[in-house]
């Protein structure tokens, strides 16, 4: 459309690669409201707030309507503007209004958009049926009375991160955003990573806080309170405050923590460059003796949580290295507790993490000693700005103080943790110089590096050539790991990040909406690695010291008592069986597998077809039909339950089989009655 035009408040704008009108009438710098549109998800085009006038058209949703040469647009006609303020009363009429005790007030869409309007009055009647807050989640609220059913949450979850956690369910005025089979969140397949959380307009979905449990440790005086802060932090939480994104508050960060009265603040950057020996010698040890390649990274939990749950059978293939997060969260509580001579329980580990999925990670028994966990809290950036807030200080003003040490030195390749490659680049810094025996003059690996949710690599060490696989995104996962299995494509090593773009675009990060914001901080962290003086994890001295006196070699049996865990498969939907059909007198029981693994391997036709074969046959009153989540057969599905007997790999033909053999053969048996 190259040299063609569109007339929007009879302004000029040129047609070059925009889909829709709302990106043109964004170009001409106007603000369209929107709820349902978002830049990384499919058209849904349900709100209706982004409605223009099209000459020749009427009113259309700009989101949803392709530009076209000489088309008129007109974006703020009265029609328009009362249309606009009528949509807007309407959700507020069928939302909670306990908008000063929400999490999100301040940065609701709603309620901006309420004030945009000049909306202090809703003329209609409240028709909000007071539902429960589901808490169940170690990571997120859900609060189904603030939902606008804008369908931003289905779409990330299911298009973006190929999990499909929730969904909409009934029809009409019923219609609700709801998890599977209407269980709560902890019940169904949820990674905990929060990406349905940052796409939420509203408080419907946020953060499950935690800062009045870390205030209740600040003020124990029998407590020992540490801190340790992510790398993505740093070039985040300034937002909160009108700094620019990407600009780096280390400094700031360090003296509000002191303020606040946290006892020792460290940062995780550490534990990521103790990562980085750890997880470089395991994939050394892997690539030499040909064992469980690829490896996959293993520091983001939400990751982890979908390998459990979905590809079981690459369990063994994840790093066996714990993140940075309970690294340190061991090592502080070993360490710390016999340095300062207090019990253990009493050194009380608070991550502040760009990510909700790090407080389910807390919270896993693998991590947990004694009946003491590893880390105690978990508060995201967000509820690190508000503890600031709340105890008065002016974060722009604050003087620059310095981390803790030995905790808080960190060199460069642990800070770019926090980007998606980061992980990558800062093993292949330290892998390279121990295949090599070799010091890099250059550190940067660059073909890791950028924004596309796939990227490969090949580096040739030593003689030998590694394929390298750089993925953000689960959805972008679940691509990778199908080819991975098909054979289709081999890798050395692959890192995974759930969020886009890594931990500056996790959930807990102040919101935002312009993907230039998550470019701007990770360009924060690279200028960071730039000005740093040591770039390459293994010159790090205190981690030096570390291994000298605490843990000795690399790899050690000490190494792996603190920094090492195993992972396992694990149910992705719990509780009980879901009835499909129900008989009078019942004979024999099916059951059909329908997690994920299954249902991509065609349990979904197995059903229908078994339930064909029930239904022409009469078999209605002596077959009960359930489908199961899950029994952990996920290498050789579709699966099924026939009484006792697991069938795996099943077809319809064995199906029938293993109903006659369970039940005699039912069908026969019918006919002679009859």
């Amino acid at each position: 459309m190259n040299g063609d035009v569109v007339y929007i408040d009879n302004k000029e704008i040129s047609i070059e690669n925009e889909q829709n009108l709302l990106e043109l009438v964004r170009k001409a710098r106007i603000d369209l409201p929107t709820f349902c549109y978002h830049s990384e998800l499919s058209i849904y085009g349900a709100c209706r707030l982004c409605m223009v006038q099209v000459e020749g058209m009427g009113l259309v949703p700009a989101c949803s309507t392709p530009p076209a040469p000489d088309m008129k647009v007109s974006t703020n006609t009265e029609e328009i503007r009362k249309m606009r303020r009528i949509i807007v009363e309407l959700l507020l009429a069928n939302h909670s209004q306990n908008c000063p005790t929400c999490q999100k007030s301040t940065t609701c869409q709603l309620q901006a958009l309420a004030k945009r309007f000049g909306i202090t009055k809703v003329r209609f009647k409240n028709q909000l049926k007071e539902m429960p807050l589901d808490e169940s989640s170690p990571s997120i609220v859900r609060d189904p009375n603030k939902c606008v059913l804008c369908g931003d949450c289905v779409r990330i979850c299911s298009e973006v991160q190929g999990v499909g956690a929730i969904d909409f369910a009934y029809r009409g005025a019923q219609t609700v955003v709801i998890p599977s089979f209407g269980k709560a969140l902890d019940k169904v397949e949820c990674v905990n990573r929060g990406q349905c959380v940052r796409v939420c307009p509203t408080g419907a979905l946020t953060p499950k806080s935690e800062v009045d449990d870390v205030w209740a440790d600040i003020h124990n005086p029998s407590r020992v309170v540490v801190a340790q802060v992510a790398p993505a932090v740093r070039v985040a939480v300034g937002e909160m405050f009108g700094l620019p994104p990407g600009t780096t508050t280390t400094g700031q960060i360090a003296a509000a923590l002191r303020a606040i009265g946290f006892d020792k603040i460290y940062d995780t950057s550490f534990t990521a460059d103790l990562t980085v020996l750890e997880e470089g010698n395991e994939f050394i040890k892997r690539v030499t003796g040909g064992d469980r390649i690829p490896q996959f990274t293993s520091c983001c939990p939400a990751w982890v949580k979908f390998v459990e749950q979905y590809y079981p059978e690459f369990v063994d293939h994840l790093s066996s290295c714990r993140s940075p997060q309970q690294m340190f969260g061991a090592l502080a509580k070993e360490m710390l507790s016999s340095e300062l001579n207090v019990k253990r329980e009493d050194v009380i580990v608070v991550s502040i993490m760009p990510c909700t999925a790090k407080k389910f990670e807390a919270k896993r028994p693998e991590f947990e000693r004694d009946g003491v966990r590893d880390v105690d809290h978990v508060l995201t950036t967000q509820e690190f700005g508000r503890m600031i807030e709340e105890a008065g200080l002016n974060f722009r003003e604050l003087g620059l103080e310095s981390f803790d040490l030995p905790f808080g030195f960190k060199t460069g390749a642990g800070v770019i943790f926090g980007n998606s490659g980061g992980v990558s680049e800062a093993v292949l810094r330290y892998v390279t110089e121990r295949l090599t025996d070799q010091r890099l003059d250059s550190y940067e690996f660059a073909s890791v590096r950028g924004e596309d949710g796939l990227r490969e690599a090949k580096l040739t060490v030593a003689g030998k050539t590694f394929t390298l696989a750089v993925v953000s995104g689960l959805g972008n996962t679940r691509r990778v790991l199908e080819k991975i299995k098909s054979g289709e494509t081999h890798y050395d090593l692959v890192e995974v990040m759930a969020c886009p773009g890594g931990c500056v675009g996790g959930a807990g990060q102040p919101v935002f909406s312009d993907q230039a914001v998550r470019q701007k901080r990770t360009k924060g962290l690279y200028e960071n690695d730039r000005m740093l003086e040591l770039h390459k994890s293994q010159d790090n001295p205190y981690i030096k010291n570390l291994y000298e006196n605490v843990l000795g070699d690399v790899g050690s049996h000490k190494a792996h008592e603190l920094l090492h865990t195993s992972y396992r498969t694990r149910k992705r939907i719990s509780d009980e069986d879901v009835d499909i059909n129900a008989g009078g007198e019942r004979s024999v029981d099916v059951s059909v597998c329908f997690g994920t693994s299954c249902f991509l391997k065609g349990s979904q036709k197995l059903l229908r077809d078994i339930l064909e074969h029930i239904r022409s046959n009469g078999l209605g009153g002596r077959v009960n039909v359930k489908a199961s989540f899950c029994f952990e057969k996920c290498k050789t599905g579709p699966t099924i339950k026939v009484g006792s007997r697991i069938i795996e790999g099943c077809t319809i033909e064995r199906a029938i089989e293993a109903i006659k053999r369970e039940g005699v053969d039912l069908a026969e048996e019918v006919r002679q009655n009859a």
